[in-house]
């Protein structure tokens, strides 16, 4: 690591009067005390940072002697010069914490652990993705690739994804689109980015469901939106509930297919009340069908924009819960007289995946392997459903019931007794075992308590049953 740059050293002397050994010396020093540099670390030999920074080589030798002769590093031999392996790390006061909106305070609670744990959230069935087609059709277009291929890709997305996308929704979900109106994004943080700054201002009302995706909450707050909680019953969002809180709202925000995290559907008198609403009052719809593919009890439902004639609905997907999330690819269907609009923002953030993963997903969906890869999933995900549920069930017993929903990619597990969500969310994750507390999910004083856990992962009858059993432990 080379704490200095040639911009950074001033010709003669700083602003403080010190030469150029002096700082070289204390950028050294600074980095080694605040752990930028640790004990044992090799530094770059004294003719290499000198060409590296362009500087002369006495002046790099000058400012090591005076570390080496303060014990901060030190020189061996061929095996180059180090941070002095004995040095103790340098306790400094930390600056003052930035006070922050208690919105964004809720992503303390969603940690992402380094390795996938047991239960995790948001986690499709990794090993059950084809690695060795992707890895193929990866080689493909590396060996393929041209010059016109190293330049920036289009901001929007790449065409061929664009039109790929826009066929397999209007087949799998009823969605009539044309590919100028399909967005890839790198994500459904990126995706609400692009929607509200093209369709949103600052003091907009926005209705969210309650309980309901935390990070959209956080997302508006910081856009400077209300974000307004409307209750979900059996049948989805209370359409009427949110017209009496805010008759007003610029928006609403629905997972249609899946209620996030209830796992119900809107059922289809609410749809049309919904979509009438928005139509009356002017207001935008933001569908999100975050795994609306996964339904195990029927076919999957057609999705809510299937039914916007009004071109009131953002339809908001993901690819990286259907593959995998190291993917970070989305998508947005916006309605056609958007779509200009839509363009020149994505031109003016320049926002985006990388061309390679584009271009690979697109060959994948191309030749069937994305359709053939979501039959698969959906009789897996079933197995793993059933197989965690009953596991869980036959271990816990009365403790916890479990609300077996006809979709999604997580249980719900509604807890009996005294125990606190939250409590024994905290404890699983200390414990290596990952769930969500329901309740985090509520903005209401009184929200319902169980654990969002999911089974994607759970790859057998007998890892599920251990994994109950430890629970039982922490309960």
């Amino acid at each position: 690591m080379i704490p200095a740059t040639p911009d950074d050293l001033q010709t003669v002397a700083d602003a403080g009067g010190n030469p150029l050994y002096r700082q070289v010396y204390e950028r050294f020093r600074s980095a080694i005390a605040e752990g930028t540099l640790k004990p044992g670390d090799r530094i770059p030999s004294a003719r290499a940072l000198a060409k590296e920074i362009g500087v002369a080589r006495g002046t790099i030798e000058v400012a090591y002697s005076l570390l080496a002769s303060e014990g901060y590093i030190q020189a061996r031999g061929q095996a180059g010069t180090v941070v002095a392996p004995n040095l103790q790390p340098v306790a400094h006061t930390a600056p003052a914490a930035r006070a922050r909106p208690a919105e964004v305070q809720e992503e303390d609670r969603w940690p992402r652990p380094a390795a996938p744990l047991p239960f995790q959230m948001g986690l499709p069935a990794l090993d059950a993705f084809p690695r060795k087609i992707w890895a193929r059709l990866g080689a493909r277009h590396l060996r393929s690739t041209q010059p016109a291929d190293l330049g920036y890709p289009d901001p929007a997305g790449l065409l061929g994804l664009r039109t790929a996308t826009a066929a397999y929704l209007q087949v799998a979900r009823g969605i009539q689109c044309t590919p100028r109106q399909v967005f890839i994004t790198s994500g459904y943080n990126h995706t609400m980015q692009l929607i509200m700054q093209a369709l949103f201002k600052p003091g907009d009302s926005v209705w969210v469901e309650d309980p309901g995706y935390p990070p959209t909450r956080v997302l508006l707050a910081q856009a400077g939106m209300q974000a307004v909680p409307v209750r979900v019953d059996a049948e989805g969002l209370v359409v009427e509930a949110g017209i009496a809180q805010e008759p007003r709202a610029r928006a609403a925000v629905v997972t249609p297919a899946h209620q996030s995290p209830l796992s119900l559907s809107l059922s289809l008198p609410r749809r049309q009340a919904l979509l009438d609403w928005a139509e009356r009052s002017s207001a935008w719809i933001v569908e999100d069908d975050y795994d609306g593919e996964y339904r195990y009890v029927g076919r999957p439902l057609p999705a809510l924009k299937s039914l916007d004639r009004q071109g009131r609905v953002l339809y908001s997907g993901t690819f990286s819960k259907v593959l995998f999330p190291g993917m970070r690819l989305a998508y947005l269907v916006v309605p056609e007289e958007q779509a200009p609009r839509f363009e020149r923002l994505c031109m003016l953030l320049a926002g985006g995946a990388p061309a390679l993963t584009q271009a690979v997903l697109t060959s994948f969906i191309n030749e069937g392997h994305f359709a053939r890869h979501i039959q698969r999933m959906r009789l897996l995900y079933s197995e793993r459903r059933n197989t965690t549920a009953a596991a869980l069930s036959d271990v816990l017993g009365s403790r916890l019931h479990i609300d077996l929903q006809p979709g999604g990619m997580h249980l719900l597990a509604r807890l009996e007794g005294h125990q606190t969500d939250r409590e024994l969310a905290s404890r699983m994750l200390q414990h290596g075992l990952y769930a969500q507390a329901l309740s985090h999910w509520s903005a209401a004083p009184d929200a319902r308590s169980g654990l969002l856990m999911s089974f994607t992962n759970i790859v057998s009858a007998e890892q599920a049953e251990q994994l109950a059993r430890r629970i039982l432990q922490l309960m």
